[in-house]
């Protein structure tokens, strides 16, 4: 089985996260050696200082997490966090151009963004669970001619959050070599094993020392059962 820690981004984007919680969960994406923290653009610059030294990555958002606000605001955004430090952004799509058709529109603010961040890589976010099949697998076509990186399941904030078929879906749609990233919901290792069967590359949580933590519960292939009790 994968090395479960390689792939979680540490995740805390609640408004209200202070300094001090900031701090603790880059420390534990430290012990545990977790692919990356994800935070909201005020506290990039505090991650990267927390995490130098490390091969953790800091990631943040733009347009979180509703994505509806004007294209320029989501430029302007990834490029602060980018200045402060980011090394990726998790960018929210735009779902009601989606929906509507608005493809062009849709186009010019991913290569606007995918500009701003640089070489550093975009995952965009499409909230899966408000949309259908098809509007799917035309955001894969989009973000995939865009330049972006990697495709999202879901902001965490929604109504749902990823999916087994989701993320086969999407797998199916961006090829082999194209990130997935699942995100909300993600609460134990049962979920974490079978979105990364399903072809997740990462996994944005805010329980990965919990996932941890039962990973090392479990008995080692060759090690005894213990006694019942």
């Amino acid at each position: 089985m994968q090395n479960v820690a390689a792939h979680i981004e540490h995740t805390l984007l609640r408004p209200e996260a202070t300094r001090a919680d900031i701090e603790r969960l880059c420390a534990e994406a430290r012990e545990h050696r977790f692919a990356a923290v994800c935070v909201n653009g005020c506290r990039v610059e505090l991650a990267r200082h927390c995490l130098e030294d490390s091969d953790v990555r800091v990631a943040s958002v733009a347009g979180f997490p509703l994505g509806a606000m004007d294209p320029d605001a989501k430029r302007y955004e990834t490029e602060a966090a980018i200045d402060a430090g980011a090394q990726e952004i998790d960018l929210v799509l735009n779902l009601a151009w989606l929906i509507e058709g608005e493809d062009k529109r849709l186009f010019r603010e991913l290569r606007d963004v995918v500009e701003a961040a640089q070489d550093f890589p975009v995952k965009v976010i499409i909230e899966t669970c408000l949309l259908n099949r098809e509007q799917k697998l035309r955001a894969c076509e989009l973000i995939k001619a865009s330049g972006a990186r990697w495709v999202k399941t879901s902001t965490g904030f929604n109504q749902a959050g990823a999916t087994v078929e989701d993320v086969k879906l999407l797998r199916e749609a961006v090829g082999p070599k194209f990130g997935v990233k699942a995100a909300g919901g993600i609460r134990d290792l049962a979920a974490a094993r079978a979105l990364l069967a399903a072809g997740a590359d990462r996994l944005g949580t805010s329980s990965g020392v919990a996932i941890m933590r039962e990973l090392a519960s479990q008995p080692t292939p060759n090690s005894p059962t213990p006694p019942p009790k």
